[in-house]
């Protein structure tokens, strides 16, 4: 494809990240609009979401020879459009069973994705000699804003979801072709270790300390992505604009907090950051939790997308250090069960929401902030051990 726009590999990175996300979070502002068309309680469509869940853990897992095999350019130009007609067909799902199904193959195709953007993100800042992973990331969240506002205006229009995300095909579709029409992958880092990683990669108790710290966060970014439009609808009869709005809100606060992220890392401690996160997404759980108003809640959401921000690259940095075994089984170990955890995540809250109700979607996080607290001293730098001190 030699149509596109000539751009520096760190903006053709920034860019991937951003339609990505803005292909992938467009359905989760129409989720109350998908419910009332299958006519199903929380707990249902919680568990038809763990489709899109177990595809990408089977992705993540298997696909990377495959890829290398296909090419990583080739596999992106087709994967954005194909993840846009996906969810397109997912949509029209009448049940849980069948929406379940048909967000597997999403799965599958954004696990393909979330491989290749990350690794080019880390093979582009490794050739530029800059750190890009967590600005990458807030392009991540920047394009999960753009869908949310996008999915709330056209909630609000009374446009279907089934048209909305017809319509996203043709829009995907040219922004890949335009920011990565003349994407060419970057070189592997020189020096690099080319063994293969294994399939699983079993926790040690330290990675399961790491895990705990950044728990909180990936349970909370899943409740805003999944229960956040739903929660706005049962709570405070919102329109449907102000539902959708409470995505972009969580995702909005996320991208800026991610966009200087590095900074925080630099000036403080990778305990203080984390401690500083974790006060944060507790204060934001709980005013979502508690909130009488409306305008309340909105706060405490975009307070708990702020601080889910650097939790999880603050534990793959302290996973990478460690010296007990090679960085790349530390880092996956941690990565596969970060996963299991989004896994989890949707049946788990939206049984939570059925029987107790949806603000107990949140609640359930202020527990896990006070567990996470505890632990948040094993993010401090791991100290190489002095060789001569140690003859």
């Amino acid at each position: 494809m030699s149509f596109g726009l000539t751009l520096p590999p760190q903006i053709k990175v920034f860019g991937a990240f951003f339609i990505y996300s803005f292909c992938m979070g467009s359905i989760y502002p129409r989720l109350p609009a998908i419910q009332e068309f299958m006519g199903v309680a929380e707990g249902a469509l919680g568990l038809s979401l763990v489709g899109a869940a177990t595809g990408t853990l089977i992705s993540l897992t298997f696909a990377g020879p495959l890829l290398d095999r296909v090419g990583h350019r080739r596999v992106l130009l087709a994967a954005l459009p194909l993840l846009a007609l996906l969810y397109a067909i997912a949509v029209w799902a009448p049940s849980p069973l069948t929406f379940f199904l048909l967000l597997v193959p999403v799965g599958l195709v954004i696990g393909c994705i979330e491989l290749i953007v990350n690794l080019e993100a880390d093979r582009v800042e490794h050739a530029i000699g800059r750190r890009i992973m967590n600005r990458a990331h807030a392009f991540w969240s920047f394009g999960f804003f753009s869908a949310g506002m996008v999915g709330a205006l056209a909630a609000q229009s009374g446009l279907s979801p089934q048209w909305h995300l017809a319509l996203m095909i043709p829009v995907i579709t040219l922004l890949t072709a335009l920011v990565l029409g003349k994407f060419e992958p970057a070189a592997h880092r020189a020096g690099g270790n080319t063994e293969a990683s294994p399939r699983f990669a079993r926790p040690t108790l330290a990675i399961l300390v790491l895990i705990m710290v950044c728990l909180p966060a990936m349970i909370m970014e899943g409740a805003i992505i999944d229960w956040s439009a739903i929660f706005m609808t049962k709570e405070f009869t919102a329109a449907p604009f102000w539902a959708g709005l409470a995505v972009a809100i969580g995702a909005g606060s996320q991208a800026i907090t991610r966009f200087f992220a590095d900074s925080f890392v630099d000036r403080w401690s990778p305990p203080v950051v984390a401690r500083g996160m974790l006060a944060i997404l507790g204060l934001g759980t709980v005013l979502v939790f508690f909130a009488p108003w409306q305008p309340l809640a909105y706060v405490g959401l975009a307070l708990t997308g702020a601080g889910t921000s650097a939790l999880f690259p603050l534990a793959m940095s302290a996973a990478a250090q460690r010296t007990d075994r090679p960085a790349a089984v530390n880092v996956a170990s941690l990565a596969q069960i970060s996963f299991v955890s989004f896994l989890l995540g949707p049946p788990l809250l939206g049984f939570v929401a059925e029987h107790f109700g949806i603000r107990w979607a949140f609640g359930i996080g202020i527990p896990l902030v006070i567990i996470a607290l505890m632990f948040a001293d094993s993010l401090a730098p791991r100290r190489k051990a002095n060789p001569v001190a140690a003859q």
